[in-house]
């Protein structure tokens, strides 16, 4: 009986000792509450992959959907065909679709 009455004041002391510390007030830090942002220069939101200077390695690093195997073709075509004369002769790629295109058009060019 003594050991159920025990238990019962730790139980009880416990609980409210984790209550006091849930409701106990948060000292105020000096950082304002804003959410935490990264933010990306100008430049590098804006630099594009040249499709007739980039190498296999920045077209699998840079274009989403394209691994190591369709950027080798990227540069294979490129190393057969000659340059590329617009962003669209992409789709003549083996492996390179038009979801994979529209996906990454905005980040292509040709010079």
């Amino acid at each position: 009986m003594r050991t159920g009455y025990f238990y019962s004041l730790i139980f009880a002391f416990l609980t409210s000792a984790s209550i006091a510390a849930i409701a106990a007030p948060v000292a105020p830090s000096d950082s304002p509450k804003a959410p935490l942002v990264m933010e990306v220069p100008a430049a590098a939101q804006s630099a594009r992959i040249d499709l007739n200077d980039a190498d296999a390695v920045t077209l699998q690093k840079e274009l989403s959907g394209v691994g190591e195997a369709k950027a080798k073709a990227i540069v294979a075509y490129r190393e057969t065909n000659g340059p590329f004369a617009s962003v669209d002769e992409l789709l003549e790629v083996k492996g390179i679709g038009k979801a994979i295109l529209d996906r990454n058009r905005e980040k292509l060019e040709v010079n």
